[in-house]
């Protein structure tokens, strides 16, 4: 058994692809070994920004010779097919076996491969993992042409065994591996040698170079928080700025310094995000005023001024980039206190995608749905309205537009200087909620209809012109958006039809468009061109057609066609007098994007443990466009099911819906009607209909009253007497009237259980 250590040193290396390099790194090499016929122990990948390291731990020493046998053509075969057979082996025809079967004589091809030596296999899997490891950005430098994310400088490779450490021979591009290395860039004392991974991490630790990045971010935090303690105040957690500092340094030195007084009224949010962005800083609140009053820099050398020169470069950079958010913050106020009028003006010329208008029109048609949905949540539909009309527009600002991920936090503090509601202000602040899984959801029903709104605007206005995820690709965040209805809906526990809001939305939808796109045609020729649409006698949509305006003759088209030939043609001049009017035909898109949503809660629910068949057998039953019900109902039939009882009732059902399935195809009828117990022959047939009676008594209610755990218990306590029924009864009885009787009654289990569910969709 032996050891391998394998480091790649290159120039620095971004902190954002040092993760997903150790872990390639790892599965390349290990999966290459092993591929090649070596066993190995452990391994770990480790790195710093100047290097990935990997250690293999109890590496067999050489391969086991393989003998593999492969099957050819018949001997009697086509000569080009010996001939290709001759090929994929490398072997002659004189040394194919020649061997018996049922159909005659068959080639046989033998292939023995002896044992190759791990240095060798190293050396091959190492080689061929340089040259195509997967970087996300990767750069050439000087005449080779190999590829690496940074300019690779040297390669150590080395074999430890009884005997002792050795070179595995291997040179690529120029550079030939050796047993070493060098450690910090400024504090370390040039190159050394190392003899295992023991004595490598080490020797590193004397180079100050911390290799392995968790000890770096265990050494920055303890660091960070005992500077924090010392001055009174306590540090932000930041546990994904953390990993980036523990990326960008070899030996952390975390330092602390103070913010400038005159920074301190900013909005903690800008300091925290200013900070982050631009210097890599982590944020230090005194907890006394809950203010950001300090911060902590992660220097890579041990000054020997403790670090004074550090902090003062770092602060007087730091001052200028506030300064910077501090006119950005004073300007915006300005606007805000105004009433964010000019705002307002800036989104008309802000397109949100060239089929779907600006963010202007955007914003009016979330906010006649957010208005609609309003009492739906228990918001004020005025208030809701007016949140969504002011959402966005900090958009516009300054202070978003130096930082994106600040829009919504800073549009609460415009909304709040410009005079507005608390309600109206959170939700410009919490209807982008939820952002991804760990995000929170809003419970504040201004909020919540106003993050409802806009997320039902973007699926619909995006599935309205035909732009829905494909495969892996979903570039307008669409799965996203619908995961956060889901959780909005689930989580507030609202109740409603999403096909209504769907369809709300693609009304205001075809609103917009209506107003865009009024046209005048020339018939003769095919020409289109703008009409102004005030110069257009508008018309209200007709009752009796699913069409959005009436045509004076004869054309039919939908919008998104419309739109896409508008643009196309050329806006010429040429128009007849007698203008034809297209009408928009109202496209049903609401069962397509249900269906969406019904695949994306089941992604949602398996995670929670339910099943996707069970939520298939409850997607059957009416109203699986109220997702609370739906999910309140897949919950307790899932439960159900993980009973001893639930499980047996359900092979129970499955064998009376197959008898009965069966006699209805050969019969030509259906038999639901009818079943009478003074038919009845055996005990256990008049036990079956009295708990039939029971059951229904009990569900009947409870289903009425969306108590599914009682009506799925009720049900799961019929699995006795269905048992019992099939034990002592033959239901295909010789006596005809007995027969459909018992028919009749299979048919009424039928009916009960699936009333709470479609048992047909569970596999099993």
């Amino acid at each position: 058994m032996a050891d391998l250590l394998i480091e790649l040193f290159s120039e620095e290396i971004p902190a954002r692809m040092q993760g997903k390099a150790r872990e390639d790194l790892k599965k390349l090499v290990t999966d290459g070994l092993v591929e090649a016929g070596l066993t190995y122990a452990s391994a770990g990948a480790f790195s710093t920004p100047r290097r990935l390291t990997l250690s293999v731990e109890g590496l067999t020493s050489e391969s086991r010779p393989v003998r593999e046998e492969r099957k050819g053509p018949a001997t009697t075969a086509p000569q080009q097919a010996i001939d290709g057979f001759l090929r994929s082996t490398g072997l002659t025809l004189d040394q194919l076996e020649r061997r018996a079967d049922k159909k005659g004589e068959t080639f046989y091809a033998v292939v023995e491969k002896p044992g190759r030596k791990a240095p060798e296999i190293v050396a091959e899997v190492l080689d061929a993992t340089i040259r195509t490891f997967p970087w996300p950005k990767s750069m050439r430098w000087g005449a080779g042409s190999l590829r690496w994310v940074r300019p690779l400088q040297s390669i150590l490779c080395l074999l430890t065994d009884e005997t002792g450490a050795h070179v595995v021979p291997l040179t690529i591009d120029g550079i030939t591996a050796g047993n070493t290395t060098e450690g910090h860039r400024f504090m370390g004392n040039g190159r050394f040698t190392v003899t295992g991974f023991d004595d490598y991490v080490v020797k590193l630790k004397r180079a100050k170079v911390v290799l392995d990045s968790a000890e770096r971010e265990a050494a920055i935090w303890q660091g960070a928080q005992n500077l924090a303690f010392a001055a009174g105040m306590e540090v932000v957690a930041d546990p994904g700025l953390l990993a980036e500092v523990a990326g960008l340094v070899e030996w952390p030195v975390p330092l602390m310094g103070r913010i400038a007084d005159q920074f301190l009224t900013l909005p903690p949010e800008v300091l925290q995000t200013s900070m982050k962005e631009h210097q890599k800083f982590f944020s230090v609140k005194n907890p006394k005023t809950g203010r950001i009053e300090g911060f902590v820099t992660v220097a890579n050398i041990e000054a020997a001024d403790g670090g004074a020169v550090i902090l003062k470069g770092n602060q007087k950079v730091l001052a200028a980039r506030l300064s910077d958010a501090k006119f950005f913050w004073e300007n915006d106020l300005r606007v805000a206190k105004g009433g964010m009028g000019e705002w307002v003006e800036g989104l008309k010329a802000v397109t949100f995608h060239n089929k779907l208008g600006s963010q202007a029109e955007r914003i009016d048609r979330i906010a006649a749905l957010a208005r609609e949905i309003a009492p739906l949540v228990g918001a004020d539909a005025l208030l809701a309205e007016r949140a969504a009309r002011l959402a966005k527009l900090d958009l516009r600002s300054s202070m978003v537009g130096e930082f994106p991920e600040l829009q919504g936090v800073m549009g609460r503090y415009y909304a709040l200087e410009a005079g507005e509601k608390a309600s109206v202000a959170d939700a410009a602040r919490d209807h982008w909620r939820p952002k991804g899984e760990s995000d929170s959801v809003p419970t504040e029903p201004v909020s919540v209809a106003v993050a409802l709104a806009d997320k039902i605007d973007t699926l619909t206005g995006f599935w309205a012109i035909d732009e829905k995820p494909t495969g892996s690709k979903d570039p307008f965040a669409l799965r996203r958006a619908a995961l956060g209805v889901i959780r909005l809906v689930l989580g507030n526990g609202l109740r409603g039809s999403l096909a209504r809001l769907f369809d709300l939305a693609h009304d205001g939808l075809l609103a917009g468009y209506r107003a865009r796109y009024c046209l005048r045609f020339r018939s003769s020729t095919g020409s289109f061109r703008m009409a102004e649409p005030q110069t257009l006698a508008m018309k209200e949509p007709a009752q009796e057609r699913p069409y959005w305006w009436v045509e004076k003759a004869g054309l039919v088209g939908q919008p998104r066609e419309l739109a896409d030939l508008l643009m196309s043609r050329s806006n010429s001049d040429m128009f007849d007098e007698n203008e034809h009017f297209y009408v928009f035909e109202r496209e049903a898109l609401a069962p397509d994007l249900l269906s969406f949503f019904h695949d994306r809660l089941k992604v949602y629910l398996k995670d929670q443990g339910v099943r996707h068949d069970v939520i298939d057998a409850c997607l059957a039953m009416p109203g699986n466009d109220d997702l609370t019900l739906l999910v309140k109902r897949a919950t307790a039939l899932s439960e159900t099911l993980k009973t001893e009882d639930g499980a047996n009732l359900l092979q129970g059902f499955k064998r009376a819906n197959n008898i009965l399935s069966q006699a209805e195809a050969k019969d030509g009828v259906e038999y639901s009607f009818g079943a009478d117990v003074k038919f009845a022959e055996t005990d256990a047939e008049r036990a079956l209909f009295a708990a039939l009676d029971t059951a229904e008594a009990k569900i009947t209610p409870a289903m009425q009253a969306e108590d599914f755990g009682t009506a799925m218990a009720a049900m799961a306590a019929l699995r006795g007497p269905i048992d019992a029924f099939f034990t002592a009864v033959q239901v295909n009885s010789d006596n005809e009237i007995i027969r459909r009787n018992r028919l009749n009654l299979l048919h009424r289990i039928r009916a009960v259980c699936s009333g709470v569910a479609d048992l047909t969709r569970i596999e099993g």
